[in-house]
């Protein structure tokens, strides 16, 4: 809770709540030594390996995170602060602290994780995750700013969990409406809405490593 409250109080400064943020004309800076477009074609040369290492992941996301300004992570805090409008008003603190801490907080924890490992990641879901992640991001990709950042930190977060960490995507004690949570039980994870998106090839969640909560 103190890191989502520090570090929100650092947007607050920059970024004060404003119903009409999403129609603000913030200028960008032009990032012309690499797109964040360009994961994708490093993930698919790492790809080609017929072993794929966590480190080898690990230094591509370490890589892509350091094009991402704090000015980058600030805009991007802003529109999930704009799109928090919208959930339930009794969830919307617990969203944003969540969203902030396991999303935006991500890109810094990934730069400080040194923990290299040679441990293998799972090889075929992380081809199959292709399709995936290239609808994610421009689902995610906003035209209107110059190298929108928010969907690499979206791409990069998704396959820190899932492969590095080995987590969810959404974290355990991700509350959803009806007090339903992700839990972990005996080293498996569980989801009260993972069944909602079965249905959807391209949604997020199928990527993720948790499977539906019994009996929901």
């Amino acid at each position: 809770m103190t890191d989502y409250i520090t570090y929100n109080n650092k947007i607050n400064h920059f970024f004060p709540k404003n119903p009409k943020l999403k129609n603000l004309n913030i200028p960008t800076i032009k990032l012309t030594y690499m797109k964040a477009a360009n994961i994708f074609h490093d993930l698919r040369n790492i790809s080609s390996k017929d072993i794929i290492t966590k480190t080898e992941l690990l230094k591509l996301l370490k890589k892509y995170c350091k094009i991402i300004s704090p000015y980058d992570l600030m805009l991007a805090t802003a529109r999930m602060r704009e799109e928090g409008k919208y959930v339930q008003a009794n969830y919307r603190e617990k969203y944003l602290e969540v969203y902030v801490k396991y999303f935006i907080m991500r890109v810094k924890e990934i730069l400080d994780n040194n923990n290299y490992l040679d441990e293998a990641i799972d090889k075929e879901s992380f081809d199959e995750s292709f399709n995936l992640l290239k609808y994610q991001f421009e689902k995610e990709r906003n035209y209107s700013i110059e190298e929108d950042k928010f969907p690499l930190i979206y791409i990069i977060t998704a396959l820190y969990t899932t492969f590095i960490l080995e987590e969810p995507i959404h974290p355990v004690g991700t509350e959803f409406p009806g007090s339903l949570k992700v839990e972990e039980k005996n080293g498996e994870f569980y989801c009260p809405v993972k069944d909602k998106q079965k249905d959807n090839e391209n949604a997020i969640c199928n990527l993720c490593l948790a499977e539906q909560t019994p009996g929901i």
